[in-house]
């Protein structure tokens, strides 16, 4: 029987979810999920929600579904012992450091590989049980005829999201918030830079939209054939909704699930009639309907895309056009109305003016400042009405006149559920321990291990042309992406007595798509069997699929790609196990993070590291739609941007490359001898070579280079509130006259060990 899995982002929503039927909740702690933003849950406030969940008979799942650098695996370590404690019925996790560490401390823990693991196919999911995960949760982009290949060909349980907020890029692999400020998506800060509002360069004219901001998933009319297809679980997004929001989605779904068998027609129409009061983003059921892969590349682009749709939601309600500090008596009433999860004392009052509704007491809202720099939902509690008629309603403070206001939800969805947790915590008080992580050092590569992956310059090109370029950089080794183009070029093109590309196959690594569908997945098995039939023997692989058709073909070597995150010494000794010794780090690494990752000589001589790129932001399972007549386009700090769709589907990049170019000599001092310059997804010209050579003889820096998350890490805001507190209390003793001494600053110290396996310090 099919499970219905609802999301439980808070106290509130853990109720309506169970209360209106389902049979299983997710949810984040404080750290480590991919929905920081969300309220999620303290301490006790969890282990006694995995109480009293299994006393009703439902499950519940966490979720630990972000990458973790390696200063951070201590505190992931005690946070799975805790976890592995407190007993939930599995955990929902991306970074394979999490799954390495729970073989090793903690088997008893249920694991299931989140969405963002990037699994689309048959071949990846076989991959995932065999390393003992129970349940697999695929990618949104897929059809029906791929799920149900996937079910009949893996023991894996399959989980699939049928309603919720969608991603425009492929699963996991979008890196567009990170890029623009170190938010990253893989560490549950995703900015939703996709919603954004976008100046495009069309032909004689400039264009504003929202671009890349897709509708929302509903699959309410398809739940019959997915039960029918096997799927295991039913998933609900929305751990940043609201209670009435996930109660109102649960009840539809429920509702189909128990009653499609008797009544199909009538049950689907009154699941619709459950959810017409969410009035959130238009729907799509996305990648359903289409008869052939080809047609889903085709067409999927103008089912998901709504460029008039502000990355957002609802029905217009007009805009702020009076504002207000909320009086005490108003901040008490809504202290007073407000659930656990609320601010109820943040707000300001407001008049709306210019829709056709006036919002009352209990329905939800959402606002967006004029010049697209954020949205924030909220919940109506206070209205009031003064002597010239005019109707306040309470706002979140930080929103100005001119921004707009939208209907999400009315208060007729609003519902009071039995409360799932007692009113009593203080009987539940464990926390993450004192534990030390175990050393974990990584294997000693042999003298002769890597010797078909030398020191020296790495070039990446997407096409045969661009390869052909390359003579004057004297690369050691050229990385071809497999791609339509290029695996003509290969496989039909090249003759023994003409070949395609004016270097040996030894010299040429062929570069792998990190994403495989289903669909697309046995084209690609046959393709890769030929390439090594015909002598091409080195592959960067960047999806789980590809390991799995690769691993054990006699005289195959694999270099884990940038999309197979390697953020931690235990997600490279994942990769290990599955015979990877070399490795590209991921595109939004760190200098620090990578010289913790890598510690020794040894280690960094199975590091490539990319010096030069035009990292791809994010990429979509489709080509743009046919009206989409731009390449190039900005956001409002005029960064550019370009876009490429092509028959492999879109992609989005900087139109400012990323590069270290004039850091590659203390980079080669370091022990990173191993670098490359990828032009990927780029057209490249003689003078653009010229220019390349002119740098590097010189050592110089490109003007207007981005250094993405090199320098500065991830965005990490437990330093940024500490950066904000300094300076606020040295602008307090500069204006009080206070002169002290400077502080001093020192390293923290860290510990190693030797040996292949993890021991105790």
């Amino acid at each position: 029987m099919t499970e219905l899995l609802a999301p439980a982002g808070n106290i509130e929503a853990l109720d309506a979810a169970l209360g209106e039927g389902a049979d299983a909740v997710y949810m984040g702690l404080k750290s480590f999920n991919a929905r920081l933003r969300s309220s999620n849950f303290a301490w006790n406030q969890f282990e006694a929600a995995v109480q009293s969940v299994h006393r009703l008979g439902k499950k519940i799942y966490v979720t630990v579904n972000t990458v973790s650098e390696e200063h951070e695996t201590e505190r992931l370590y005690r946070f799975l012992n805790y976890l592995n404690k407190i007993g939930p019925d599995g955990i929902i996790v991306q970074d394979f450091g999490v799954v390495r560490m729970c073989q090793e401390f903690c088997p008893n823990l249920e694991l299931h590989a989140s969405t963002q693991m990037n699994v689309e196919s048959a071949a990846a999911a076989n991959l995932l049980s065999r390393e003992g995960l129970k349940r697999v949760v695929v990618a949104r982009e897929l059809g029906l005829e791929e799920i149900k290949q996937i079910k009949s060909k893996t023991n894996a349980e399959i989980e699939m999201f049928v309603h919720g907020a969608l991603c425009v890029s492929e699963s996991g692999l979008c890196l567009f918030s990170s890029y623009l400020g170190g938010k990253s998506a893989n560490r549950g800060m995703c900015t939703q830079a996709c919603r954004r509002l976008y100046n495009a360069e069309i032909p004689g004219n400039l264009s504003t939209g929202y671009y890349f901001s897709p509708c929302d998933l509903e699959l309410i009319g398809q739940v019959p054939e997915l039960m029918q297809a096997g799927v295991d679980s039913f998933k609900i997004e929305g751990r940043m909704k609201s209670a009435e929001y996930v109660g109102a989605v649960t009840a539809a779904y429920r509702y189909v699930m128990d009653h499609w068998e008797t009544d199909r027609k009538g049950a689907i129409a009154e699941g619709r009639r459950i959810l017409s009061t969410d009035f959130a983003r238009s729907k799509t059921d996305y990648w359903y309907g289409f008869k052939t892969v080809e047609e889903g590349v085709e067409e999927a682009g103008a089912k998901i895309l709504n460029p008039k749709q502000a990355g957002g939601t609802g029905i217009y309600l007009g805009k702020l056009s009076l504002l207000r500090p909320a009086s005490a008596e108003e901040k008490q009433q809504a202290a007073n109305i407000a659930v656990e999860s609320e601010k109820a004392t943040d707000i300001q009052m407001a008049v709306i003016s210019g829709g056709d509704y006036d919002p009352d007491p209990g329905d939800s809202i959402r606002l967006h400042k004029q010049d697209d720099s954020g949205r924030e939902s909220h919940k109506v509690r206070v209205v009031t009405v003064d002597e010239k008629d005019q109707r306040w309603v309470d706002v979140p403070n930080g929103f100005v006149k001119g921004d707009s206001v939208y209907l999400l939800q009315t208060k007729s969805m609003s519902k009071r559920y039995k409360r799932v947790l007692p009113s009593d915590l203080s009987q539940f008080r464990k926390q993450p321990g004192p534990e030390r992580l175990p050393v974990l050092d990584l294997t000693p590569v042999d003298k002769n291990g890597l010797s078909w992956f030398p020191e020296g310059l790495y070039v990446g090109v997407s096409t045969i042309a661009d390869a052909h370029l390359m003579g004057p950089l004297h690369p050691v080794r050229v990385i071809v992406e497999l791609n339509c183009e290029t695996a003509y070029d290969l496989l039909v093109k090249d003759k023994p007595e003409k070949p395609v590309l004016p270097y040996s196959k030894k010299m040429v690594i062929i570069s792998l798509d990190p994403y495989v569908p289903e669909g697309s997945e046995p084209q690609l098995e046959e393709t890769l069997e030929k390439l090594v039939e015909k002598g091409y023997t080195t592959f960067v692989v960047n999806n789980l699929a590809h390991i799995n058709i690769l691993k054990g073909k006699k005289g195959v070597h694999m270099i884990a790609g940038q999309y197979l995150y390697t953020f931690n010494k235990w997600a490279v000794s994942f990769l290990e196990n599955q015979n990877i010794m070399a490795v590209i780090p991921p595109a939004e690494n760190s200098e620090r993070n990578l010289n913790d990752t890598f510690e020794t000589e040894n280690e960094r001589s199975r590091v490539l590291v990319s010096v030069f790129s035009y990292p791809v932001l994010f990429r979509m399972r489709f080509k743009l739609p046919k009206d989409y007549d731009f390449t190039y386009f900005s956001d409002k700090e005029r960064m550019g941007f370009k876009v490429n769709s092509t028959d492999d589907g879109s992609f989005v990049m900087p139109e400012a490359p990323f590069s270290l170019l004039d850091k590659m000599d203390s980079l080669k001092t370091k022990g990173w001898k191993r670098q490359l310059i990828d032009f990927s997804k780029t057209k490249v010209t003689k003078g653009d070579i010229r220019g390349l050579l002119n740098l590097l003889q010189n050592h110089g820096y490109v003007d207007g280079c981005s250094r993405f998350n090199w320098k500065d890490g991830f965005y990490n805001p437990e330093k940024m509130e500490a950066y904000q507190a300094a300076n606020a209390r040295r602008e307090l003793e500069e204006a009080e006259g206070i002169n002290g001494r400077k502080p001093r600053y020192g390293k923290p110290g860290k510990g190693k060990g030797k040996g292949g396996k993890p021991r105790r310090r």
